[in-house]
């Protein structure tokens, strides 16, 4: 059926899932047959840009991208298939049946090695140090951090939608971040080069925990990759 066509009488059409990432290349990696995506840095825009999708109608909504790890245990590329998520909304649980057919497809590849089950914590800002991450793990529990999750899950528990979490470890709970790893973030999830270069400049002596981070990130990227192949193949982000 074209953009244009409309659906004859009687026959159904089925409505996307949405995925929400903070970062432009993982609404990119999310984004396909079945899946419209939606991606900003700043919670307000994130807000706008999922509560306008939903009301243009979806099945269900997923938290897709990366994460912080909190486990001491999770190696870059890890990925986390949470149960629920606990932050400053409170503890929103994600659909049982959902996220366990996207743990069994996954479980059917060689991401299986890298595949965890249990729970993430949202937050408001970026959680950048090695003692901050300790200390959220020790006070929920939870297995991996990132920003998007509660509000994505808020929204999905008000409107009544099913709601998953797929995230890939990109940062270690024993690694630190330099400052330069964030400066280039805008407002709408993409990046900009300048204010990173800008960071270096300053303190050169970022350069190399940055090139680790560059490294972790493509650990990150070729989980997502992988798993957004296999979870379509299986049928896994489709509905109804």
């Amino acid at each position: 059926m074209s953009a244009n066509a409309r659906p004859a009488a009687g026959e159904s059409v089925a409505l996307p899932v949405i995925a929400v990432a903070g970062m432009a290349f993982e609404a990119r990696i999310a984004r396909g047959d079945g899946v419209d995506a939606v991606f900003a840095a700043r919670a307000d825009l994130l807000e706008r840009a999922l509560t306008a999708a939903v009301e243009r109608g979806c099945a269900g909504i997923i938290s897709f991208g990366t994460a912080g790890g909190l486990a001491p245990d999770l190696e870059p590329g890890a990925l986390i298939i949470a149960d629920a998520v606990d932050g400053p909304l409170g503890q929103i649980s994600t659909d049982a049946a959902w996220s366990e057919r996207i743990a069994a497809a996954l479980a059917a590849t060689p991401l299986a090695a890298k595949l965890r089950r249990g729970r993430l914590a949202g937050v408001t800002a970026p959680l950048t140090g090695a003692p901050d991450k300790a200390a959220l793990h020790r006070s929920t529990g939870a297995l991996a951090v990132d920003m998007e999750s509660h509000l994505a899950g808020a929204i999905a528990e008000a409107r009544g939608l099913p709601f998953a979490v797929c995230r890939a470890i990109v940062d270690p709970a024993w690694r630190s971040l330099p400052s330069a790893a964030t400066a280039g973030l805008r407002d709408d999830g993409s990046t900009a080069i300048a204010p990173i270069l800008r960071e270096l400049l300053k303190q050169p002596s970022q350069i190399r925990p940055l090139i680790q981070l560059a490294g972790d990130a493509r650990a990150a990227r070729a989980t997502l990759v992988e798993a957004r192949r296999a979870l379509g193949q299986a049928g896994a982000l489709r509905l109804r």
